[in-house]
């Protein structure tokens, strides 16, 4: 009997470890934030401003998420194309005057009155839904790169004019990856892999050599503490760096950040491990990096007994987005340590943003719910 009960119960090491990084991530939003009204750009906030903004998307988000549970994964696999097509749709319309909010020269946002929704993380969640989908029904081809993988690399291909156009590069990336992982783990030959990946790096790469700004983000990178580029390119990798420096071992104290206080732009967004690399030290980016390697092991563990199950729809969808936030994990400690080219990607689930919390979420929503239909098939029962 105790058997059938431990078989028939989900495992919430991945709710937990969600929560964890939810809970730290509000608490380090307002600590990133509480000071910014100082500053004359943000005077007409009060000082719990983006905290309450925060809050507001951790409720819609986790709703959201809720209802994303109950929907069973075959469902999802029907939609997978739809989706995709309102991801493009949504890509399309942000780039219209009128309709796509610009901030600093980029348009990659659509004003909701109480949040500003954000297409390129849709479409993270719409790439990894289609790729999958996608795989599942090409399974028999994809031996043969024209039919196996040739339509599945255009449609990524016009994702990614839609977010250069934006411009968004970072979001792109991660697109790519997803995808490239997908294809991988759906069993695609592996020269025909090796080949597409060769392509995206030249790709990518020419992008940055025909780009004037993405160029001097580069050599910014490269040294950050040239006057040039600590005053211009490399001013939020400089002070990054020195945010890192000051919290040594244990960190400043929770609050007694000093970069945050105008010095860092972004605290919030994209420079947030900074910031707990300051108030924490060395011992709270450790933990953050446990934390998230913990779960995107359990991701892909759940997506690897779906897979086992001949439940290849699920099975990739759960491991996709185990690659997802892999990535963007990866991308964004890399770009707060110096050791990758500044890239506007967020830390998922902790930093500032209703659109990602949102579609992370979501996502982390239908892999446990890949794995409870995992349980209900080891039980017997039918999903």
């Amino acid at each position: 009997m105790s058997r059938t009960i431990q078989t028939e119960s989900v495992d919430t090491t991945v709710l937990w470890l969600m929560g964890t990084l939810l809970l730290w991530g509000l608490v380090m939003v307002y600590s990133t934030t509480i000071g910014m009204p100082d500053n004359p750009k943000f005077a007409k906030y009060t000082h719990l401003y983006f905290l309450n903004r925060h809050i507001l998307s951790l409720g819609i988000a986790i709703i959201a998420a809720g209802i994303a549970y109950q929907i069973p994964m075959a469902m999802w696999e029907r939609a997978a194309p739809t989706i995709f097509i309102v991801a493009l749709v949504l890509l399309f319309l942000v780039l219209i005057p009128h309709v796509g909010k610009g901030v600093n020269g980029a348009r990659r946002w659509i004003g909701l009155g109480f949040m500003n929704f954000q297409p390129s993380e849709f479409a993270k969640f719409a790439v990894l839904l289609y790729a999958s989908n996608y795989m599942v029904r090409k399974m028999a081809l994809r031996e043969n790169f024209i039919k196996a993988v040739w339509p599945m690399a255009s449609a990524v291909a016009l994702t990614g004019v839609l977010l250069l156009a934006e411009p968004d590069m970072g979001a792109f990336m991660v697109i790519a990856v997803i995808a490239m992982g997908i294809l991988f783990l759906g069993g695609v030959n592996a020269r025909m892999f090796f080949l597409i990946a060769l392509i995206l790096v030249i790709a990518f790469a020419c992008m940055v050599g025909f780009s004037p700004w993405r160029r001097e983000r580069i050599f910014a990178y490269l040294d950050p503490w040239t006057e040039v580029h600590a005053l211009g390119k490399g001013y939020q990798l400089s002070h990054s760096l020195i945010a890192l420096g000051r919290g040594e071992i244990f960190g400043v104290g929770l609050g007694g950040s000093v970069e945050k206080m105008h010095w860092l732009p972004e605290a919030h967004t994209d420079f947030m491990l900074a910031v707990i690399g300051e108030e924490f030290g060395l011992v709270g980016v450790l933990t953050v990096l446990v934390l998230f390697f913990w779960m995107v092991k359990k991701m892909i563990f759940i997506g690897r007994q779906a897979i086992a199950m001949d439940r290849v729809f699920a099975g990739l969808v759960a491991q996709g987005v185990a690659i997802w936030m892999g990535f963007q994990m990866f991308i964004n400690v890399g770009v707060n340590l110096g050791a990758l080219p500044t890239k506007g990607l967020t830390l998922p689930l902790m930093s500032y943003g209703g659109s990602a919390i949102l579609l992370n979420l979501i996502s982390i929503a239908i892999v446990l719910r890949v794995d409870k239909e995992n349980h209900q098939m080891k039980s017997g029962r039918s999903i």
